[in-house]
């Protein structure tokens, strides 16, 4: 721009025709943004939230299919936990079962069964979202993305926390 043409908040916006008018009494407000004073000072904004009270409020407001497939998941590993708790031990008392000691198989078949299982029941209890009474792949997709960490998570309590304090117990 040159010559003597004001730049950016310098330059009142165009105004139509006649707003400078009187206006009748109980006339309805014109049509545009409302005009508020500037917030300033602590009110303007919410305060920052620190990473745990941030986590703690997602923990507290989970999506209720994602509570759904996690509790899925979590009963079908812990009921599966147990069983092959009691291979496990049996084994490292002697017992002479068929086959040998195929723990790393049942390791396998457990993270499988785990993952198919509460995939399974996750289908059935979660709707699609949008859809109520709708079941889809999304619903079996959710339960293998909660099923796959709580199987591992599920060995970790089993035979780290679980197995030690039996045996602790046990003598």
């Amino acid at each position: 721009m040159t010559g003597d043409t004001p730049r950016g908040s310098d330059v009142d916006p165009p105004r139509s025709p006649g707003a400078d008018a009187p206006r009748p009494a109980g006339a309805a407000p014109l049509p545009g943004p409302a005009v508020t004073a500037p917030r300033h000072g602590p009110a303007a904004a919410p305060p920052r939230r620190g990473w745990f009270d941030v986590r703690w409020r997602q923990f507290r407001r989970a999506p209720t299919p994602v509570v759904r497939a996690v509790l899925s998941s979590v009963g079908v590993a812990a009921v599966l936990g147990i069983l092959f708790l009691v291979y496990d031990l049996a084994l490292d008392a002697g017992a002479d079962l068929p086959g040998g000691d195929l723990r790393v198989l049942a390791g396998f078949v457990f993270v499988a069964a785990v993952a198919i299982l509460g995939s399974w029941l996750t289908y059935l209890v979660v709707p699609q979202p949008g859809r109520p009474g709708v079941r889809s792949k999304w619903s079996a997709a959710l339960g293998l993305f909660a099923a796959l960490p709580i199987a591992y998570l599920a060995l970790v309590l089993l035979f780290q926390v679980v197995k030690p304090l039996l045996s602790a117990l046990g003598g």
